[in-house]
């Protein structure tokens, strides 16, 4: 892959997909993600993978924990808050606003297939190539 140069924030507050991969490389991942009122990515867990997340617009609560049974730390972020999620670590995000909550992950290694664009969460959920 090639370098990529964009306006991340720009191309985080344009997205209205629930997720959309933006550049895949061959140690991180670059991905921006639109949640809705209540939505959240759900409970998950990355073995192999640190996740860098950035909130441009919007309110959300951070669970995280050493198992998938156990939140050791709940956050409330917001915009201009960044997170860093070692790999191993549970967690979710919920939106927990009243507006949408756009966000940029950066995956180290690569989370998602490269061009993986899921307009909704129920698509994000439905796609085989799709893991918690």
């Amino acid at each position: 892959m090639g370098t990529w140069a964009g306006n991340i924030e720009r191309i985080t507050m344009e997205n209205s997909f629930y997720r959309k991969v933006i550049h895949t490389g061959k140690h991180m991942q670059l991905v921006v993600m639109t949640l809705q009122p209540g939505e959240e990515i759900g409970l998950e867990v990355h073995g192999d993978i640190d996740q860098f997340i950035r909130v441009e617009e919007g309110v959300a609560t951070l669970n995280t924990g050493p198992a998938k049974d156990v939140v050791e730390q709940s956050v409330a972020i917001g915009p201009d808050w960044a997170v860093i999620v070692p790999a191993g670590t549970w967690h979710n995000v919920i939106n927990s606003g009243l507006g949408p909550l756009r966000l940029y992950t950066i995956y180290s290694p690569a989370e998602h297939a490269d061009g993986t664009v899921h307009r909704t969460k129920a698509d994000a959920d439905a796609d085989p190539h799709h893991h918690h």
